[in-house]
């Protein structure tokens, strides 16, 4: 419903103050309900003032102190105080225009101190001191400012595209610095593995060589004691001759079609046996000396 007057009365909404005059001078206010009034006294229902929050928006473009052009959407909720809306009536023609002059005033003399990044980090300290400037100054026109809100910071187009480059620079710079880190300790684990393998194949090699090393050794003491008048020289012999025929067998059913050119012959037999010989007397001769 609308506040509705006539010459002898008039009514006033909820939430809602009116303003009564005498002869076009302010007499007193009017409460919401219905009121009567004396046309011949010269009294009559002036105007009505509505007490309900208002919202208004005020957009402003300003430069921060690193010349970086932004606009910031403000947000400033206000209200006539039903005491003091006599002075809301008479002192401001348009107080939408008188909040937002203040409005840029402030934020111009502030916002030019603080750079883009504390700008948006401190947009409650702009909000708030915006608020302490409006207090001071529309409260001596009836007007209670009952919050600000910084509701949006917009930096220039070319700007928001190289805060966005630089951001996404710096997670890539990071994921190469993850990714290093991930390489060094793959390659570290693998040359761990590779060292461990060769350590455990070498055991392996030495126990297989003493193997058959001890193999041998029990071979010629068994066929030393069964066949009197034997050596050990002869039981070697005849051991590396076993051997060198069971090498020529498994080259020969070997399924790879791989050629091998070996000397063949007793004579050649008994050259690789002298140089087995030797080489395991010069590895004797060798581990004394150590010693």
């Amino acid at each position: 419903m609308g506040n509705s007057c006539c010459l002898l009365c008039g009514c006033v909404d909820q939430a809602s103050v009116g303003i009564i005059e005498r002869w076009g001078r302010f007499e007193k206010l009017a409460e919401p309900g219905l009121h009567f009034f004396n046309p011949l006294a010269g009294q009559w229902l002036a105007g009505v003032l509505s007490t309900r929050v208002n919202s208004l928006d005020v957009r402003i473009e300003t430069k921060t102190k690193d010349n970086v052009f932004v606009q910031l959407v403000c947000s400033i909720q206000y209200r006539v105080v039903r005491q003091n809306a006599d002075d809301a009536f008479y002192e401001l023609q348009n107080p939408q225009e008188q909040i937002q002059a203040y409005v840029f005033d402030v934020v111009r003399a502030l916002v030019p101190k603080i750079g883009l990044d504390e700008l948006f980090e401190q947009k409650g300290e702009v909000a708030k001191a915006v608020l302490e400037e409006l207090e001071k100054v529309m409260g001596a026109y009836g007007y209670s400012i009952e919050q600000i809100l910084m509701v949006d910071i917009i930096p220039d187009a070319s700007v928001r595209k190289a805060m966005n480059e630089i951001n996404a620079a710096q997670r890539l710079q990071l994921a190469c610095v993850y990714k290093g880190e991930a390489d060094k300790i793959l390659q570290v684990k693998k040359a761990e593995g590779e060292a461990e393998s060769k350590y455990l194949g070498g055991v392996g090699v030495a126990r297989q060589r003493q193997a058959i090393t001890d193999g041998l050794r029990e071979n010629i003491l068994n066929f030393s004691h069964k066949v009197e008048g034997t050596t050990a020289k002869e039981v070697m012999d005849l051991i590396m001759i076993t051997q060198y025929f069971d090498t020529i067998k498994e080259l020969g059913n070997s399924s790879n079609n791989t050629t091998v050119f070996i000397p063949h012959g007793p004579g050649h037999v008994r050259d690789i046996t002298d140089q087995i010989r030797n080489g395991l007397m010069e590895a004797s001769s060798g581990n004394v000396k150590i010693e």
